[in-house]
């Protein structure tokens, strides 16, 4: 079956979606992927900081960003404020300083469900891709492109490749509560 490689890409890519989503949940430490998902009004166009300004990590909770436009600092700013960062930019006229405070108890149990609805998410994702592979061998065998037995063999490769990611989303899942409760 040529098929299975398609179908394992697709996987991967769920379980790399999903790794770079949870990069952009803060775990106390400052780390600039957090940035990714806000987009700054940068002359009527969306555009991510990191394509718009410098981001430095002086000490680990902490992030420096300053812009290579010294006009678009008040946009980063307003961007930075109406995102779900739920940090206050400090802007002192040439950069702006994000100083991330520790985590709250309530605000941890907060970032693991989140990352919890996430791994869900891409268990669904995984799922559908087993039916829709499914469903195109069922259409080969029943245009007797494939006999019975090997619908039956795909159907065995199939479900443990889905396993075996599900068990992946799992570990990745489990890496990001360990790095949430272990601050």
């Amino acid at each position: 079956m040529s098929d299975y490689p398609e179908f394992e890409n697709k996987m991967k890519k769920t379980c790399d979606a999903l790794t770079s989503q949870l990069a952009t949940i803060r775990a106390g430490r400052a780390n600039a992927s957090v940035l990714d998902q806000i987009q700054v009004d940068y002359y009527g166009v969306p555009t991510p900081i990191n394509q718009m300004a410098s981001i430095a990590t002086p000490d680990p909770r902490s992030l420096l960003i300053q812009p290579w436009d010294a006009s678009a600092l008040k946009s980063i700013e307003k961007a930075i404020l109406t995102s779900e960062l739920g940090i206050n930019p400090q802007n002192d006229g040439r950069m702006i300083r994000l100083v991330f405070p520790p985590l709250t108890e309530e605000r941890r149990k907060d970032l693991v469900k989140q990352t919890k609805k996430y791994g869900e998410e891409s268990k669904v994702a995984i799922r559908n891709i087993r039916r829709d592979a499914m469903e195109k061998m069922k259409k080969q065998q029943k245009a007797s492109e494939i006999t019975e037995d090997d619908y039956k063999i795909a159907d065995k490769d199939i479900q443990k490749l889905t396993d075996d990611y599900i068990k992946e989303i799992d570990k990745i899942i489990a890496s990001k509560e360990k790095e949430l409760t272990d601050i």
